[in-house]
């Protein structure tokens, strides 16, 4: 039971990754709030958990919309005053947003992107982190993805609000250090969720073909499964994982199962961050003399 005693806000937690996410954690013994937009979703997800939880553990949970700053004040609120205190914040609520080359796009689709996808976040971390502070201890962990680390041509919206998504993870980390606050970033995988049923059914006119053709070949492989990514989620809110910030870590592609012996080069390395890339990282010398 490594998030026993632990209590947990997960948000966009009613369907796919998130409700994975929170049912390994209930799994694993912690209580949870788990929050989203579509209310009647939202109460079935809670009574499946509740329906595996123990006695000793709480299920609450409440609509919200993450890209309203009073609704994931509330969110945070009430859930400090049912649960007495929040160990850990999984930022899993995001959307692809508009699909097609951005001059044929609207604006306010657009921006709405970055409303859920970052702005969401940045709510959530700016009214969870001084109850943290207090505790001197906290887990947040921001679900990021392939868009942070690779051009999405046609789905522009997405690409940039989970690359800003990672460099924020990786400057609240460094903020918040000395605090004992560890705030991580996940690339879950391939999923076959709701997000990849957007891009089938808008076609390869709209997001490109190349795009397309490898949505098409991940929806009959069945993709990633969505366990990879919670199984991640809990390692990243047990205290196994204390002292790792501030990284974008893939469920898939990367070891962190046996991260206990690479500890010590993680907090002192760049390793599993974004940075820029220079001629010398590819053997070119193009500085002046």
């Amino acid at each position: 039971m490594k998030l026993s005693g632990r209590n947990a806000i997960i948000t966009g937690a009613n369907q796919g990754l998130g409700f994975a996410i929170a049912e390994a954690f209930v799994r694993e013994g912690a209580s949870l709030v788990i929050c989203a937009r579509d209310e009647i979703k939202l109460h079935s997800a809670n009574e499946k958990l509740v329906s595996i939880a123990k006695q000793d553990q709480k299920n609450i949970f409440l609509k919200a919309d993450v890209s309203l700053e009073d609704d994931v004040k509330r969110l945070i609120n009430i859930s400090m005053e049912k649960l007495g205190r929040i160990d850990i914040l999984v930022n899993n609520a995001g959307i692809y947003g508009p699909k097609g080359e951005i001059e044929n796009i609207g604006s306010k689709e657009w921006t709405m992107t970055f409303e859920i996808n970052l702005f969401g976040i940045f709510y959530a971390c700016k009214y969870i982190i001084p109850h943290m502070k207090k505790n001197n201890y906290g887990k947040i962990i921001n679900l990021s993805g392939g868009g942070a680390t690779a051009p999405l041509p046609r789905i522009s919206a997405y690409a940039a609000s989970k690359a800003a998504v990672v460099r924020l993870t990786e400057t609240l980390a460094e903020e918040y250090r000395e605090f004992n606050i560890d705030i991580n970033a996940i690339a879950p995988g391939a999923l076959n969720t709701r997000l990849l049923d957007e891009i089938l059914e808008a076609g390869s006119e709209t997001v490109g073909n190349s795009f397309y053709k490898k949505a098409l070949n991940q929806k009959e492989s069945g993709g990633t499964s969505p366990d990879k990514g919670a199984s991640l989620c809990v390692y990243l809110a047990s205290s196994e994982s204390d002292g790792i910030t501030g990284k974008l870590i893939s469920a898939v592609w990367d070891p962190w199962n046996d991260f206990e012996k690479h500890k010590g080069e993680l907090k002192e390395s760049d390793i599993y961050t974004l940075r820029r890339i220079v001629p010398e990282d590819r053997g070119r010398h193009w500085s002046q003399s």
